[in-house]
């Protein structure tokens, strides 16, 4: 919608259809039952003075603001690109652990603004907003940008400035919306960061994403979709537009290689090339060059194709990228060609 991640709707993303579904649904019906809205008022001192612990469940999923819920809906509709990369039950481990982790840093933010300024913060606004603000970690460091446009000549516009403005109306439409983004960015930073082995503490147990994966996403998932008209059979702007924007991305990832790898040294003869390898990730043996022949003396030498790097692949990279539904050899190969890096080598397998 926003940003290059295609146009296939939320397919493969059964997390982010069911958030969608269910809290705004939740929210439409409190908006037309307004005697039932103290019940999801995320009051602090409530919880902490009246231990009404239970509000925390509450009042942290269910917008009461019909514009927070339509302005959190379209980033979690644009981040299911996240659900898609690193799988349904990774996601709601990242979902999961932010919400009890934010839960923390909104009280102890509340205390230290208190501390500070002498103003006691008792409510907070309602909804899954912090856990949909930490998303914005991984967006930031894994997505990569792309200009889109320019506005006066020097405003530049890339893929991801939709996303930010709606942020940014996001955090503005309520006083104390800015507590909560701050402690959805540090919860999101330290999980994404891995520290104190945070992932391994807070994640989804394997039987509860099992027994979802048989009952619930039957019902969530989304048919994979059928729109494959290429340019100038007849595609409609919405396609046509899409298409333009993944192959601008595709040659932005492929100047972020070649600008890495000038870098650190100069080009050699005999290297692979960024543009002929990546095409034989999904048709291996088609569209390449005829292999000249080699004197006599240099056959042995290039019986095996060299590296770009002599560092070995990282198996778990590959295992991370095989859960994620790519091919080994697939995986094998992206890897070697972005250096090990694993955000470059998935971000290009999954515009292929």
């Amino acid at each position: 919608m926003f940003i290059t991640t295609g146009s296939r709707g939320l397919y493969k993303a059964p997390l982010c259809k069911g958030l969608l579904l269910i809290l705004n649904g939740l929210t439409v019906m409190l908006t037309l039952l307004p005697q039932y809205q103290d019940m999801f008022v995320y009051s602090l001192h409530a919880v902490t003075h009246q231990n009404q612990v239970w509000r925390l469940l509450c009042c942290r999923l269910i917008c009461l603001d019909v514009k927070d819920s339509f302005c959190s809906s379209l980033l979690i509709y644009n981040f299911r690109i996240f659900e898609r990369r690193f799988g349904t039950r990774k996601f709601a481990s990242f979902l999961l652990a932010t919400w009890f982790l934010s839960a923390l840093a909104d009280f102890l933010l509340a205390q230290a603004f208190q501390y500070l300024f002498e103003y006691e913060v008792e409510e907070l606004p309602a909804g899954l907003l912090a856990p949909v603000f930490s998303l914005f970690v991984p967006f930031y460091q894994s997505v990569p940008r792309m200009p889109v446009t320019q506005v006066l000549g020097h405003i530049q516009i890339t893929n991801k400035t939709l996303v930010y403005i709606v942020g940014l109306q996001l955090l503005t439409s309520s006083p104390f919306m800015w507590l909560l983004a701050l402690s959805g960015l540090i919860s999101g930073g330290l999980y994404h960061s891995n520290v104190l082995w945070l992932q391994k503490i807070l994640f989804v147990p394997a039987w509860v994403s099992f027994v979802g994966k048989y009952t619930l996403e039957p019902l969530l998932s989304s048919s994979q979709p059928t729109d494959e008209t290429p340019l100038g059979m007849g595609a409609t702007l919405d396609i046509q537009r899409q298409q333009r924007m993944d192959l601008l991305d595709q040659q932005m990832l492929m100047a972020q290689y070649e600008t890495r790898r000038n870098a650190r040294h100069q080009p050699q003869a005999g290297l692979l090339q960024w543009t002929r390898l990546f095409p034989s990730l999904r048709h291996r043996g088609r569209n390449r060059p005829p292999v000249q022949p080699q004197p006599q003396a240099q056959t042995h030498q290039s019986t095996q194709p060299p590296l770009l790097e002599n560092s070995p692949i990282a198996e778990e990279q590959v295992a991370l990228l095989v859960e994620m539904g790519f091919s080994r050899i697939d995986a094998l190969e992206a890897l070697r060609a972005s250096n090990n890096d694993i955000n470059m080598a998935t971000n290009f397998l999954l515009q292929h």
